[in-house]
């Protein structure tokens, strides 16, 4: 066991190097008292939507409301089918449930792990209403096909952005691309809240009001209800923590790119596969996902060696449970199929030291020589 313990993520570190403004946010939310839909989530909105390159920022919740709200917003419910992929986080799935519609699954490219686009023709179908692209692990997924697609069928499509703070395609920032972007602010993110919160951003005036209306109960007016909505607010404590943290997030996606630099240059040809980025795009790293033969054998190596992973995600949705009345069955889509037991995701977070990359990166070699040694 070394001396050197390497978490997954360091939440900590970042918490101590921002405390002092952050308590003192604190204190003067809580001494106004004004705990939600105040100044600091239309501060918070506003930020974040002109750093993604749009007009309007919604806050919300989590992740998950967020793209349940993107989805009610351009009226998608029961029975319209939405086009996706099955290696993402449930939420993605969740939230099409949540409004009625029908996951329609395609497989992803095998470098990227991202939607392969180029099988959305053989999905279509006339239920069809939205493709979610999701730019999963931090690379943006690549959007002018998608977008064309989805012109070329009348196709709504919300970018699931939850990983991707920041990533951009073709120098544009993901969640401008779409209807509307739906970005998680959990608190491991790269921009992380102290608990759950969501953001959507849009360039659509009326797509913005409806979420609005949809979060805060159906409402516009107080006591006035339209719909049923939901109650979905972001609070001012959390839009207090995200605005203190929002000028740091380049250099911080930008540390996190200099750490994956890092293990790329040293773990290429060691492992079986390091992130592959696409010329057109840019990965922000949320998590940084290798391949390894063996991987439970790889974890407990790492575990003694005091470091910590991760599985990003080792069951593909159209496996699990809650999907199985969308009647998909193993061997459907392969490449999803086939990464699920391969991929392993090491720590990454911006404050991890040179000291703690290295061990990294040295118990990664000594695993993979202690196999070389073994089928010697």
């Amino acid at each position: 066991m070394s001396s050197e313990n390497v978490p997954l993520v360091d939440l900590h570190a970042q918490y101590l190097a921002l405390k002092p403004e952050i308590m003192a946010a604190f204190e003067e939310v809580l001494e106004g008292m004004q705990l939600f839909i105040g100044p600091r989530q239309r501060a918070f909105e506003q930020e974040f939507a002109t750093y993604c390159g749009c007009q309007f920022g919604v806050g919300n919740a989590s992740g998950t409301h967020a793209l349940e709200l993107a989805l009610r917003a351009c009226d998608i419910g029961a029975g319209d089918e939405v086009i996706t992929v099955a290696n993402t986080f449930i939420a993605t799935v969740e939230a099409i449930a949540a409004v009625g519609a029908i996951p329609v699954f395609v497989d992803i490219d095998p470098e990227t792990y991202l939607m392969n686009w180029q099988q959305l023709e053989q999905v279509l179908t006339p239920r069809t209403r939205a493709i979610i692209p999701v730019h999963l692990y931090g690379h943006a997924v690549e959007m002018q096909p998608v977008m064309d697609f989805a012109r070329a069928h009348g196709l709504r499509v919300i970018e699931d952005a939850s990983q991707a703070h920041g990533a951009t395609y073709r120098g544009q920032r993901v969640g401008s691309f779409g209807d509307i972007g739906c970005f998680s602010l959990y608190y491991s993110k790269n921009l992380g809240a102290f608990g759950e919160a969501g953001i959507c951003t849009t360039n659509d005036a009326e797509l913005a009001e409806k979420m609005r209306m949809y979060r805060d109960h159906g409402s516009r007016v107080r006591y006035l209800h339209e719909v049923m909505g939901a109650n979905g607010r972001l609070d001012e404590l959390q839009a207090a923590v995200l605005l203190i943290k929002m000028p740091h997030l380049e250099r911080w996606n930008a540390a996190r790119q200099a750490h994956a630099q890092a293990y790329n240059e040293q773990l290429r040809g060691v492992v079986d596969a390091v992130p592959v980025v696409r010329s057109w795009g840019t990965h922000v790293y949320c998590y940084y996902v290798i391949q390894v033969p063996d991987r439970d054998r790889f974890r407990l190596f790492l575990q003694q060696e005091g470091i910590g992973t991760n599985i990003h995600y080792p069951t593909p949705l159209h496996l699990q449970p809650a999907c199985a009345q969308y009647g998909y069955k193993p061997g459907l889509l392969p490449v999803t199929e086939a990464l699920a037991s391969r991929i392993v995701s090491l720590p990454m977070y911006p404050e991890l030291t040179e000291k703690q990359l290295q061990h990294v990166i040295d118990s990664v070699k000594k695993y993979v020589g202690s196999l070389a040694s073994h089928s010697a």
